[in-house]
């Protein structure tokens, strides 16, 4: 039995500036649904992935805004994923060179922390 996780929620103080955001850095605008006066529902996907984020009004768990911190994503090329996150006005950190990878940081406008991993690039370490 296959368990993917498709769907990761991301606290937000205001829906519109996160999705104003999300879609400036390439995040793809899937739904947004106002169910009612008192709930929203907006997911969105990262270019390439299998996983969603969803933030809105009305809808939620322990996290406040600013709280998640925990979102790691694979890139291809972390030059190119921080050249693309400063283009998109981002103030990202990076590259931050490790035996492990290499990562880009940045928040988005709540605080939410983000993590971006070129992975290494292992067959060339094991053809020595």
């Amino acid at each position: 039995m296959d368990w993917k996780i498709e769907l990761i929620f991301v606290p937000v103080s205001d829906v519109d500036r996160a999705k104003d955001f999300y879609v400036k850095i390439g995040f793809n605008p899937d739904h947004d649904h106002q169910v009612n006066d008192e709930l929203r529902f907006v997911q969105m996907t990262p270019p390439g992935s299998a996983c969603s984020i969803a933030f809105g009004t009305g809808i939620g768990g322990r996290l406040t805004p600013g709280q998640q911190d925990s979102i790691q994503v694979v890139v291809p090329d972390a030059d190119a994923a921080l050249a693309q996150l400063r283009d998109a006005g981002v103030e990202a950190k990076g590259v931050d060179e490790q035996a492990w990878g290499r990562f880009v940081t940045f928040d988005d406008p709540d605080g939410n922390s983000w993590t971006l991993q070129e992975l290494p690039d292992y067959s060339a370490a094991n053809q020595g």
